[in-house]
């Protein structure tokens, strides 16, 4: 099994649910992003996604959108990415991590060439925004074969045929976005979310994780009461923006903290 699913499997078997937090990497400065991972783990992260930053980030609201600024004028790139992902796993080789970001820098540095370096790297998992599963199969493939798990998005107005395409060519966990919307939107319709997660689950075979929207500890509870995994990302780079960049680890392993005790009391953990 993958790092990911074998800690999909271990949470569920002590009845408890992934968090999964987002930063983006290179913010607030390259520096800290060795600082930052480790305060995610501290505070109870099970899995990181890592966003690349990109110039143009389509399906983030403008707090992430501001964090990708703020890495790319330092000069973050793919490749940067990739040595911090290396420099985490000297020290950590069991917190699985999943690149985040758009397919222009993945095609820039080249499909075959980012798997392997990825993979050597210590990548678990890549999510791209704008792949949609039936313009990537041949892209999956790839990543399969080098045991990352390509893992795809799920949104309100997805179709049962989409569940069923992502189903047979994602792997690792889906990631639902519930609301429609870019990351950090509000009205996250909780109903909804507990309406859609069973058949989305039944449909592709594997954990389903729900983000955007997901803002503190009584949300995320609730979403863990239905769901396999909370996302939370906006919510933390409001927390490294709101204060001296060197305390920022602190703040947000304190953050995460509080979200993982909500989760785990609601699980009866």
């Amino acid at each position: 099994m993958s790092r990911i699913q074998t800690t999909f499997a271990a949470l569920a078997a002590q009845g408890r649910k992934a968090l999964i937090p987002f930063i983006t990497a290179g913010d607030p400065h390259p520096d800290l992003g060795l600082p930052l991972m480790r305060a995610l783990v501290a505070g109870g992260a099970d899995i990181i996604e890592l966003g690349v930053p990109f110039s143009d980030p389509m399906a983030d609201g403008p707090t992430i959108q501001r964090a990708s600024e703020r890495a790319l004028a330092h000069g973050m790139s793919l490749r940067r990415v990739l040595a911090l992902v290396q420099e985490f796993r000297k020290e950590n080789a069991t917190t699985p991590v999943v690149l985040m970001g758009y397919a222009n820098p993945v095609e820039a540095y080249g499909i075959e060439a980012f798997a392997r370096d990825a993979r050597e790297a210590g990548v678990d998992g890549v999510l791209v925004v704008d792949y949609p599963p039936e313009e990537c199969v041949g892209f999956a493939a790839v990543m399969k074969r080098a045991d990352i798990d390509p893992i795809f998005l799920l949104a309100p107005t997805s179709t049962e045929q989409r569940y069923d395409e992502v189903g047979q060519i994602g792997s690792g966990y889906i990631y639902y976005v519930s609301l429609k919307g870019v990351t950090g939107s509000g009205n996250l319709d909780l109903d909804e979310v507990a309406r859609r997660i069973p058949l989305i689950r039944e449909r592709v075979g594997m954990p389903v994780g729900v983000g955007f929207g997901i803002r503190d500890g009584a949300t995320a509870a609730r979403i863990a009461a239905v769901a396999d995994a909370v996302v939370i990302g906006s919510r933390i780079i409001e927390e490294i923006e709101q204060g001296p960049a060197d305390e920022s680890p602190a703040r947000v392993a304190k953050l995460l903290a509080g979200i993982r005790a909500a989760m785990d009391q609601e699980t009866g953990r």
